[in-house]
């Protein structure tokens, strides 16, 4: 496994260096509008099976549409031949692919071919699991770090993480919500975190309150770290 450290956005993407804000499992123009207008760093857009959050490329294309440059656009997968992620995130028009299963690297340096910026997603179990050899690899990139269920609303136990994060760039995921990600961000100092089932009021419907109430704890956790 070689090292590719291809992970700045180099299509309609230009991340923020301030807390990395993403929202996830966007469906509608009224949601990505409010995420937007909160000061979200990314919105993103599951394409990966069997989600209740799963929407078609031809709608994503059109909400696309309404992100402004500096906001990031990621579809997210899952387990899916890398042909057909390119093909789906070509149809709709994101800048970064987000990996969220057991992808090869190869898969991603394919994706760096075609111009994409890239996330690869781990559960917390999956990268305990990783050798050194293969955590170095993925670190020299972008990796989210999630609970074993992704997008289950459930978080992990995240204690070694304060002692010994990721050794490159990396994002918190997995059960936070309005009431909890400034404490998370506080203590385990991750360099964004991505939120889904916390800001819905149902599974799979996001709140535009929520979200506005997210993006600003989130916010606020930077304002009051030393």
């Amino acid at each position: 496994m070689e090292a590719n450290a291809i992970n700045e956005p180099t299509r309609k993407n230009r991340v923020n260096h301030e807390l990395y804000v993403k929202i996830c499992g966007l469906r509608t123009p009224e949601t990505v509008a409010a995420a937007v207008a909160a000061g979200a760093s990314a919105v993103g857009f599951v394409f990966a099976p069997g989600s209740p959050r799963t929407v078609e490329p031809e709608l994503v294309r059109t909400l696309v549409a309404q992100v402004p440059e500096h906001v990031e656009t990621v579809g997210v997968f899952r387990n899916q031949p890398v042909q057909d992620v390119i093909d789906l995130a070509l149809r709709a028009g994101v800048g970064t692919v987000q990996l969220h299963g057991d992808e090869p690297y190869a898969d991603l340096e394919a994706l760096h071919a075609q111009g994409f910026a890239t996330l690869r997603a781990f559960s917390i179990d999956g990268y305990r699991a990783l050798d050194e050899a293969e955590r170095s690899c993925w670190e020299t990139g972008r990796i989210l770090l999630d609970a074993v269920e992704p997008g289950a609303g459930v978080t992990f136990d995240a204690t070694e993480l304060v002692a010994a994060p990721p050794a490159g760039t990396w994002i918190l995921a997995g059960g936070l919500n309005p009431g909890n990600v400034a404490h998370l961000v506080g203590t385990l100092r991750p360099a964004g975190v991505d939120v889904s089932s916390g800001v819905e009021s149902s599974r799979g419907t996001k709140d535009v309150d929520l979200i506005e109430a997210f993006i600003a704890a989130a916010r606020s956790s930077c304002a009051t770290s030393p």
